[in-house]
């Protein structure tokens, strides 16, 4: 049985860690997360995608074994780096794919194979990966061991597709680097999609969510102008959308958020302003429209709130979802709560319904509650901002005073929508 390392067991790491235990490989999860691999050992899963039930058959099976001990990767046969790519400052932060691969490349040995998965700019694998690898163990690259990059599609919360039916692209540094990075996926899910070398397929995933920033951050500022024009524009997309050809629909909403369209597009126009010295106009335009969407959702709800003759100062604002997308626990780069965060500088008393975010993890004064009609009540105002789909929105449309919709979710006399 051929061994696995997975680095990092967060959204990506721990799905593949688990799809390969299913087809028969022996895996380690490693990550440096104590709190979370401690989770992991006891069958209490994070991740919505993985019930606790099925990482409870997995440790059973004796063929997974999440860990924090370093020592616990060595004699690997595959390793996959599925570690966090955060921007800093502007600028892309590969600290943690750099120890990802200093602590693989201590314990590389001939014949391995070596997969970075976390999304980057173009050039990492073979200008940064590589020559760490090739330091650490005293190995050549395409001599001695394979090398390859396969981007990331895990969707949170999508069950139509998953990482087994989403065909997944595959490269290599070489022919036989490619062929092992095939071989190791072809195993695992339904469809591999081979390109022609690592660049490409680094390409591939900022090309995706760059094609979506742009179209949402499009999509946001028709959505502001429409609104100054008195014009509905959600019944302008459902008209468009009747369009069989030369339209896909892109919905309005309070910014972009997860980690991908906040930092994946940006990834892109800086490699792009560091190789050709040139911006990247529709990114940078893309990012100031989407970065500027929850201060327009702000400014919205005072405006409102100043009809009604009220101030935001010392309301009772309820915000529902806190997530960046609906019916996942993940609020990373979330605008909703970039939304808390200006209306508590502003002196309201923010209050949120948030079925899936860990308290723990919230780093702003916000009371979490439940979805009561008393608790709709009690708010000035009602902000949907993540539109999870076990929540009663009748009840929302019953009780609330004003509710400012920013996900076209609900209709009512005291429902405006963004």
């Amino acid at each position: 049985m051929k061994k696995l390392v997975v680095v990092g067991q967060g959204y990506v790491g721990l799905p593949l860690a688990l799809e390969a235990v299913s087809a028969g490989y022996d895996v380690i999860g490693y990550d440096v997360d104590v709190r979370r691999v401690k989770r992991l050992a006891t069958a209490d899963s994070y991740v919505e995608d993985i019930s606790d039930g099925r990482l409870g058959e997995a440790l059973a099976s004796g063929h997974y074994r999440p860990t924090y001990d370093e020592a616990d990767c060595s004699g690997y046969d595959v390793a996959v780096i599925t570690v966090p790519t955060p921007l800093k400052d502007g600028t892309p932060d590969l600290s943690f794919v750099e120890a990802a691969s200093r602590s693989l490349g201590a314990r590389l040995e001939r014949g391995a194979c070596v997969i970075l998965e976390s999304t980057t700019y173009p050039g990492t694998t073979e200008e940064l990966v590589r020559p760490i690898l090739e330091e650490s163990s005293g190995l050549l690259a395409g001599r001695d061991f394979h090398l390859g990059y396969s981007p990331e599609r895990i969707d949170p919360g999508n069950s139509r597709y998953t990482l087994l039916n989403t065909p997944k692209v595959v490269s290599g540094i070489d022919a036989a680097s490619l062929a092992a990075v095939s071989e190791f996926y072809g195993s695992i899910v339904e469809r591999t999609v081979p390109v022609s070398g690592t660049r490409e397929a680094e390409m591939v995933k900022l090309m995706e969510n760059t094609f979506r920033h742009v179209n949402i951050a499009l999509v946001n500022e028709l959505a502001m102008f429409a609104a100054d024009l008195g014009i509905d524009i959600w019944e302008a997309l459902d008209a468009a959308s009747t369009k069989p050809f030369g339209f896909m629909r892109f919905n309005p909403g309070p910014g972009v958020g997860g980690h991908c369209l906040p930092v994946d597009p940006s990834y892109l126009a800086w490699d792009v302003k560091r190789r050709v010295g040139t911006a990247f106009r529709f990114v940078e335009l893309a990012n100031d429209v989407n970065d500027h969407m929850p201060e327009y959702v702000v400014r919205r709800l005072t405006l409102a709130l100043n009809q009604l003759g009220q101030s935001v100062n010392g309301r009772r604002i309820l915000l529902i979802g806190l997530a960046y997308k609906p019916n996942t626990s993940d609020a990373r780069e979330s605008p909703a709560l970039v939304v808390a965060e200006r209306l508590l500088a502003l002196g309201a008393k923010v209050r949120a319904v948030e079925p899936y975010v860990d308290a723990d993890w919230l780093e702003l004064p916000i009371a979490l509650v439940e979805l009561t009609a008393r608790e709709v009540e009690a708010a000035d105002a009602v902000v949907i901002l993540t539109d999870h789909s076990n929540l009663d929105y009748d009840l929302i449309t019953s009780h609330a005073r004003y509710v400012l919709d920013t996900r076209h979710r609900i209709s009512g006399r005291s429902v405006e929508h963004l």
